[in-house]
């Protein structure tokens, strides 16, 4: 076996962004995945919204296979009587549809003031946390930096962002829209992947985030890969090969080795061992502090808050297989498509999740890759997430068949004689995602992307500058700063924030 000073732990896009970085300046690296193929928890989503350019350009992706059969995909708001609302363009740049011309411009202003927000804010996802601590100099710098750019926008501006980030979702697009379909769009966006509903306090702020990601260097553009969400992950194992990484899948790790109160390696399921000075986790981080470590390696403060992190995952994947393409009442099935009545149908499919129950008409977004993609044995392929959907019921299989009941029920409204079609039907609830892809409680991103789970609080305080509490040990997952979507901003923040480690 070669040696390695650096394992990864984790061939997720965070993983293999970390990998790639640590190779170019000169490491051995090594990277470890428990499933067949890299990629993670990129097969999870089937949209791209927030790939990090340094993480895009360095890997060189289009060099290695990335192609993007829509850089900027539009959403059609479906309506069961076949009066939908068609968004074009990033973040909705044209409406198309019976929408009055009062709201027309009223978005207008909201969507450039959103995206001016975000831009704004988007800095802190290419940072390092700063510590709040006693003997670190000035931490504040950056996030100063970041304040005065934001002063400069102008007051109004200024005090407006100031105003929104303390309110919610539900509350922002009623003080300015009336049409239910662009609210209802709107709503299910802002909460998209999260333990929130558009009523949830402080559901603004993880919206601005998502706003500031950016598809083909276009901020709030939505992104469909050739090849779907598992041609990315597939690039990026192709381009950290050619970098000189060692990738090796089938490589489940049951333990990190901890000796002399330093992290030395791990061992693998079946007993191998392997050592390296260096380990980083580009896996969820309460999985690595109380599974990979365990508790008698860490201090009692942080084991309770580790175990305390919120983890709650609140959406379900649905894939089907289809013997013919289904006809949405006019849409184009190219487009993205969105079932959300409305901002308060979005607010009804998260009131029965919160107590552990199935909503009868759960909020979808739905893709249909096969549109643009035909397959060569005829059939199509839907892929839908639906918000949301219990992560802990008291009956796993019975909520299970209630949700997928559910998600045909309200494709069958908007594409009568849809469930005539279905072939095969598969459904992820979190519990499943948790097994099937590791992430604690099935939460998409690693741990909640809440106000209080973000920045200098993310994953816990104390070690959100992705070094770990033991010496050797590096985190970088989606559970880091910044957390959530397909972008590998955390992976690529660590390993900088590893060069720069005395």
């Amino acid at each position: 076996m070669p040696s390695f000073d650096t394992i990864v732990i984790g061939a997720g896009p965070n993983g293999l962004a970390a990998a790639h970085r640590l190779a170019s300046k000169g490491a051995t690296v090594l990277v470890l995945e428990a499933a067949a193929e890299p990629g993670g928890g990129a097969g999870l989503a089937h949209l791209s919204y927030n790939l990090d350019p340094r993480v895009d350009k360095a890997m060189n992706l289009a060099g290695h296979g990335l192609q993007w059969l829509e850089p900027n995909l539009a959403t059609t708001a479906l309506s069961p009587d076949g009066k939908h609302l068609r968004l074009e363009g990033p973040v909705v740049a044209k409406l198309t549809g019976d929408i009055s011309a009062e709201d027309r411009a009223a978005w207008d202003t909201l969507r450039a003031r959103l995206l001016r927000f975000a831009a704004v804010l988007s800095p802190l996802s290419h940072m390092t946390p700063p510590r709040i601590a006693k003997g670190v100099g000035n931490p504040m710098l950056k996030l100063a930096m970041i304040g005065l750019k934001a002063r400069m926008m102008g007051a109004r501006d200024f005090r407006e962002l100031g105003r929104i980030l303390l309110t919610n979702v539900h509350d922002l697009l009623n003080d300015e829209l009336t049409n239910p379909l662009l609210k209802g769009a709107l709503a299910f966006d802002a909460t998209l992947g999260g333990w929130l509903g558009p009523r949830s306090p402080n559901s603004v702020l993880p919206w601005l985030v998502r706003l500031s990601g950016q598809t083909a260097g276009v901020q709030g553009a939505l992104g469909l890969p050739k090849g779907g969400m598992e041609a990315l992950g597939a690039a990026m194992g192709r381009a950290v090969q050619a970098q000189g990484v060692t990738l090796r899948c089938a490589a489940r790790v049951e333990r990190i080795i901890v000796e002399g109160e330093r992290v030395v390696g791990m061992m693998l399921m079946g007993g191998e061992e392997l050592r390296a000075a260096r380990v980083v986790s580009a896996i969820a981080p309460k999985t690595t502090l109380l599974t990979l470590i365990g508790p008698r390696h860490l201090d009692a403060g942080l084991t309770t808050r580790a175990r305390h992190q919120k983890s709650r995952g609140g959406a379900a994947k649905l894939h089907l297989t289809l013997r013919g393409l289904p006809e949405f009442m006019g849409a184009n099935p190219k487009d993205r498509l969105i079932i959300a009545g409305s901002e308060l149908d979005v607010e009804r499919a998260f009131n029965p999740v919160k107590y552990g129950r199935v909503p009868e008409r759960p909020a979808m977004e739905i893709i249909i890759p096969t549109a643009r993609e035909p397959g060569a044995d005829g059939l199509h392929a839907l892929s839908a997430i639906a918000q949301f959907a219990p992560h802990a019921p008291a009956d796993r299989d019975a909520a299970r068949a209630q949700m997928l009941a559910a998600c045909l029920a309200q494709l069958e409204t908007h594409a009568p004689g849809i469930g005539a079609l279905v072939d095969k039907a598969e459904l992820l609830m979190p519990y499943d995602i948790e097994d099937r892809y590791g992430l604690p409680g099935g939460q998409w991103h690693a741990g909640e992307l809440s106000v209080e789970q973000m920045l200098f609080l993310r994953p816990l305080p104390g070690i959100a500058q992705y070094k770990g509490p033991i010496p050797g040990l590096w985190l970088a997952s989606a559970g880091c700063h910044p957390g959530g979507g397909v972008s590998g901003s955390a992976g690529w923040n660590a390993a900088l924030a590893m060069e720069a480690a005395p």
